[in-house]
């Protein structure tokens, strides 16, 4: 089957993608807030580490923005 592309849906594929990223965010800058004061990090530490913390950010936000395409256009979902 194909997938629905209309304005409806895609607005709501970019609604859905966008609160599941602001959760996503919140969550891994709380792991990052916490792991950076309790190793006494700040100035190039903190970089560093946010620096590693940005590639699997990256990632997640990518598989949520493709999850919320998928579940939004699917026809067995309209």
């Amino acid at each position: 089957m194909e997938r629905i592309k209309s304005f409806k849906t895609l607005t709501r594929a970019a609604t859905a993608a966008l609160f599941l990223s602001v959760q996503a965010i919140i969550c891994i800058g709380t792991v990052y807030w916490a792991v950076a004061e309790t190793l006494w990090l700040s100035g190039t530490g903190a970089v560093v580490l946010g620096v590693i913390f940005a590639v699997p950010s990256a990632y997640i936000l990518l598989v949520v923005t493709r999850m919320c395409y998928e579940a939004e256009t699917d026809p067995a979902n309209q």
